[in-house]
């Protein structure tokens, strides 16, 4: 269905063409003085100069034709030329009907749905998740539901660095410590044992260890390197170790991921684009598009119209090995090759964006992606502490994200058990969905693009612009629609039109739904979600204070009222699904 002002602009356009001026003057827009008016159109103004007319002349020429449709309730040219608009209640009520009934709450599905690859995540294997992975994974979850809500096809991919010198140095350390292993016989010709020779805890104790101490040690480095070059080149014993580190990482992973509500379609990482390498060197080359450039093989990706300086995409590095930008364009074949996406979008750091524009630049030049594929990069800022610098532990550590998340249920489970019966159980369940409200929407109510101060105390609160208030307003709307259940039908029931101020305050902000989606959509921009659900439990909340709904005698008005309370909720429900939460039945 048409959103809302989509449906007042066909009419203001129809109005304006039959008038003698051109529609393209009619566009509406929600007014910015909601004490005068609930739309506005300003076209008149804009169309005096084309016209030389008086901006009011024009204004009341088209309100003359306005008067005749039943759409709104009143609609007035205010000098010097605005159009001012209220809503009629019924058309408002019809609406909201409408959207009840229709599948998506009415929202237009894409007409031609694209493929569209999201590259989250992002996290090394053999490493503990931490506070830096967290934006990555909630704003391409969100991103991913976003799209696949609009009706495309998305495919989530994790993107794993699980290949390189970090391979190396844990390899170098098990050898190290246990070198009796079968993995560094060179003369073991059988099979390898199915358990990995280390857990979860002792391969992320490894890793740092390694690391620290190539750091000091010259020749444990040159160990290191040379497993990497070994472990890439197929040496079978390094290889096992290598699907060991796979599996018991990517099985930690995945459980870290589920506790964030955080799924992916693919589990790749960079190994599975390294046979992909070879081929596309090759041809960089034989084309022409890659020349030598201090021993090293890059393409030039500067542009004429470049104001800062744009270095070389770099294929290989002197020494013949691969890097980043190799990695990224070798998937990107992969990608081609096996999925043949309309638009990828990378959700990543926004300090990588010379990166990306190198990568994107080369794909698109040397033919790696067709021309008309969209590389979107959604580059996020930081998340900081509240002394504004990144977000750390109260030791001064990076802290991990399941001690995050522990943290923050603890501080939920105070809360909910403050000054209320509950079982232990049931509280301790109710605080693990608020506080990933609390995490979720403390991060995606700020533009991706920005940093942000992580700040529990007030993520955690249930006043304010959080995500434990917008639960308790559904979960005081699902506590009014189960009470009215014990004694009445919910089914069937119609919103009646408007008899209060409150009250079509509210419908106001509910019939906004599908407008504020497309918009979402347009612009990856998961915060407008966070914005529109705010104001809408704050036009939820007032009309509760307001209005008698339970204790109503009337029982037209009564059902009216519950009518619109249920859209209200699956408004609601459908928002914080999008953002990659829930809600509970009870807080």
């Amino acid at each position: 269905m048409k959103t809302i002002l989509t449906t007042i602009a066909v009419c203001m356009e129809d109005a304006f063409t039959k008038a003698g001026y051109d529609k393209s003057y009619a566009k509406v827009t929600v007014s910015n003085r909601p004490d005068l008016c609930e739309f506005q159109c300003n076209g008149a103004m804009a169309a005096a100069k084309a016209y030389k007319k008086a901006p009011i002349m024009i204004a009341n020429d088209v309100v003359a034709l306005l008067q005749e449709t039943d759409l709104f309730e009143t609609v007035e040219a205010v000098n010097p030329g605005f159009i001012n608009i209220k809503l009629d209640a019924k058309c408002l009520a019809d609406y909201l009907n409408q959207m009840e009934q229709e599948e998506g709450l009415g929202f237009e599905k894409a007409e031609n749905p694209k493929t569209i690859m999201i590259d989250y995540g992002g996290p090394n294997v053999a490493k503990p998740l931490h506070v830096g992975h967290l934006r990555s994974a909630i704003i391409g979850e969100s991103v991913k539901r976003i799209a696949r809500f609009a009706g495309h096809q998305v495919i989530g991919d994790i993107h794993l660095g699980d290949w390189g010198y970090q391979m190396g140095l844990i390899i170098t350390e098990l050898k190290k410590r246990k070198p009796d292993l079968p993995y560094f016989q060179e003369e073991f010709e059988g099979e390898y044992p199915e358990e990995a020779p280390f857990t979860i805890s002792e391969l992320e104790e490894i890793y740092p260890t390694a690391s620290s101490y190539a750091k000091e040690h010259d020749d444990y480095r040159e160990n290191a390197l040379q497993a990497t070059f070994l472990l890439q080149n197929g040496h079978r014993g390094y290889r096992a170790i290598w699907k060991h580190i796979m599996n018991v990482s990517v099985t930690d992973l995945k459980k870290n991921y589920e506790n964030l509500n955080v799924a992916f379609d693919l589990w790749k990482g960079e190994a599975d684009a390294q046979a992909y390498i070879p081929d596309m060197v090759e041809r960089l080359k034989s084309e022409g598009y890659a020349h030598l450039d201090d021993g090293a093989l890059v393409v030039d990706v500067k542009e004429d119209t470049d104001t800062k300086e744009i270095p070389p995409c770099m294929i290989l590095k002197s020494d013949g090995a691969a890097l980043y930008d190799t990695t990224d364009l070798a998937t990107l074949v992969e990608r081609e090759e096996m999925y043949h996406p309309d638009e990828v979008i990378y959700v990543v750091d926004k300090r990588q964006e010379l990166h990306f524009v190198q990568v994107f630049r080369c794909a698109k030049k040397t033919g790696i992606v067709d021309s008309d594929m969209k590389l979107e990069f959604l580059g996020f800022g930081t998340m900081n502490g509240k002394d504004g610098k990144p977000f750390k532990t109260r030791e001064g550590g990076v802290m991990r994200l399941e001690n995050l998340i522990r943290e923050i249920n603890e501080e939920m489970y105070q809360k909910i058990t403050e000054n209320k019966t509950v079982s232990e159980d049931e509280a301790m369940e109710t605080a693990k969905i608020v506080g990933l409200a609390a995490i979720k929407y403390g991060d995606l109510s700020n533009q991706a693009s920005k940093d942000y101060v992580f700040d529990v105390d007030r993520f955690t609160s249930f006043e304010g612009n959080t995500g434990p208030y917008i639960l308790y307003t559904i979960v005081r709307i699902k506590s009014i629609l189960n009470r009215y259940k014990e004694n009445h039908e919910l089914n069937g029931l119609t919103i009646c039109p408007t008899q209060s101020e409150c009250e079509k305050a509210l419908m106001l902000e509910v019939a906004k739904f599908n407008g504020v989606m497309h918009t979402v959509f347009d612009e990856i921009a998961p915060h407008k979600i966070c914005a529109y659900i705010y104001d809408l439990a704050n036009a939820f909340n007032r009309f509760y204070h307001e209005t008698k709904i339970l204790a109503e005698e009337d029982q037209t008005k009564q059902k009216s009222y519950i009518a619109l309370l249920k859209v209200t909720k699956d408004v609601l429900e459908q928002c914080i699904d999008l953002l990659g939460f829930s809600a509970p039945e009870r807080m």
